[in-house]
C-alpha cells in the first residue's frame, strides 16, 4: 500500500499532552473563550436590538 509522504500517518499522532501550558491553552482555553465571548455579544446584540422594535410598534 502506498501512503504519501506529505500526508500525515495515523501513527505519527500524538494525544494532546495537558501536562504542557501550551496545549492547554491552545486546544482548551481560545476555544472556550472564543465560545463565550461569541454568546456574550450575541446576548449584547440581541438586548440592544429589542427596545428599538418595541418603539415601532
Amino acid at each position: 500500500m502506498q501512503i504519501p509522504t506529505e500526508v500525515p500517518k495515523p501513527d505519527s499522532n500524538t494525544p494532546v499532552n495537558l501536562s504542557n501550558i501550551w496545549e492547554v491553552i491552545i486546544y482548551i482555553v481560545i476555544p472556550v473563550v472564543l465560545i463565550v465571548v461569541y454568546f456574550w455579544l450575541r446576548k449584547k446584540r440581541r438586548s440592544t436590538s429589542e427596545p428599538n422594535e418595541a418603539q415601532d410598534e
